[in-house]
Order: structure tokens, then sequence, then C-alpha cells
């Protein structure tokens, strides 16, 4: 059984509702499965399915039960990064501890510039985005100098918090590769839920290899951004979730996950 909270942001205002019309017509949403403090803190287990996760969105970034693997969804196809560094096609049976889609609809569109890092990259997005409380999705199609990503090892219970098991991620570095980014810039006031600032993964052309981007260097491309005013969130209804301490700064542990 799932727990549905429906999170509307906009502007400096952050309502609990369970609808919202922005000038007559339903606004951009986000949907998120359970929230990354729990993920944190080795929640590994979630009862939401491919098959019902794909409802909410065809475009986004998580991970699979067990933690095994970087998930990757792009037009609609949702795609599990391995520790071979392989994408293998989802099955709709399959269940996330950890999940964030959306229907994408681009509202803006610009150039990719070269020779950005993925500092440079984000300092670049930070131009063009307009409103720091809202949300964007982005994707990000181009040719990439050079991509660094990541996948973790599948866990067994008793699991180990995510900071443990980063220790033992896989690292993949391709040259020349063309791909998608997929990410999300999501504003502070969300830390503890979701990852504060940019978070991207990354699928190549093929759709045959991808991860967690822990750096990059960028070609010639296109970047294409869709601005989110709402958010809902679907909490797991197991007993193990229920005993979390969610309310307890897991921010040093995330810095340490997200590092090369």
């Amino acid at each position: 059984m799932q727990t549905r909270i429906r999170l509307v942001v906009f502007s400096f205002l952050f309502l609990a509702l369970t609808s919202i019309v922005h000038a007559g017509e339903q606004a951009d949403s986000l949907f998120q499965y359970s929230t990354i403090n729990g993920l944190l803190k080795g929640f590994y287990d979630g009862d939401l399915s491919f098959s019902d996760l794909s409802a909410h969105g065809d475009l986004g970034l998580g991970t699979f039960n067990h933690l095994d693997g970087e998930m990757v969804a792009l037009d609609g196809r949702f795609y599990q990064v391995r520790m071979d560094g392989v994408a293998y096609p989802v099955k709709g049976e399959q269940n996330t501890p950890f999940a964030v889609v959306t229907r994408f609809d681009a509202d803006q569109n610009a150039d990719l510039p070269v020779e950005l890092n993925y500092q440079g990259l984000q300092q670049n997005l930070d131009r063009l985005i307009t409103n720091r409380n809202h949300f964007y999705a982005f994707r990000i199609p181009g040719h990439f100098r050079k991509m660094m990503v990541r996948s973790v090892p599948s866990q067994r219970p008793p699991y180990r918090p995510l900071a443990e098991v980063v220790k033992e991620q896989a690292v993949f570095k391709y040259e020349d590769t063309e791909g998608t980014l997929i990410g999300f810039y999501t504003p502070d006031f969300m830390q503890g839920l979701n990852v504060p600032g940019y978070h991207f993964h990354f699928l190549n052309k093929n759709k045959t290899r991808g991860g967690h981007v822990l750096d990059l260097q960028t070609g010639p491309g296109k970047i294409e951004i869709d601005e989110i005013s709402e958010i809902v969130m679907s909490l797991p209804g197991s007993p193990t979730f229920a005993t979390l301490d969610l309310a307890q700064d897991q921010a040093k542990a995330l810095q340490q996950v997200e590092k090369k």
C-alpha cells in the first residue's frame, strides 16, 4: 500500500493541495516515489512497479529494488544500467525504491556550449532557469567528448547506507560518445526529499550504455528544458519505511554519494 502526497510548488510558496490549475490549465507535474533520505538510509525495497511508474512519466531517473543499478527513462522507455555498465530494458514487474519521472514537454531550448565540464554545465543551466523555487526537467542530446558515469551493486539485507554502497561503485569513462543527459533541478527547500540542485543520468545513442553522471566534457548539442511547478509524491507503505528516521540531516551522506 502506497501513501500519496500531492505537493504543489509555485513562486515562493510550498502548499499541500490536491490539485492546482494555472490559467485554466493543469500545471506541468513531476512524480516522485519515496525520498532521497530513505534511499540514503538503506531503504532499497519499494512497492511501486515500473508498470505503474510508467503511467506517470516518460523521462526520469532513479534506481531499483535491492539498489541494483541506475535507472534511466527516455521517450517512455526504461533502462537499468547494472554494474557491467550495460543498459538493459526494464520489465514492468520490477520495482523501485526511489524514482522521479515527468511527461517531458520542453518549453525552452538552447544550444549546448562546448568544452564545459560537469560544473560548467550546471553553471550554464543556472543562467537558463528563471525560478529557483520551481523544478526543471532536462533532456540534453549531444556529442560528449568525455563522459564519466557510475553504477552501484545489488545488495542483500541487512542493507547498508548508500554512502557505504557507493564505495563499491563501478565507474565507466567514455570518449567521443553520443547520447542524452536526463536530469532534474530540485530547489534547495526540498532537501531530504530529493537531491537539491542538479541530478543527471546518461544514456548513449544506441541505448546500450549509461549511468549516474559524475563528470563530463561537452561537445555540440541541444538543451531542452521543461519548467515544473507541481510535484506529486507517493510514499512506500511498508513497515520498514514507517520506522525510518527521515528527519535526520543527511546532507553529508548525500555529498559522499554524489562525488566522484
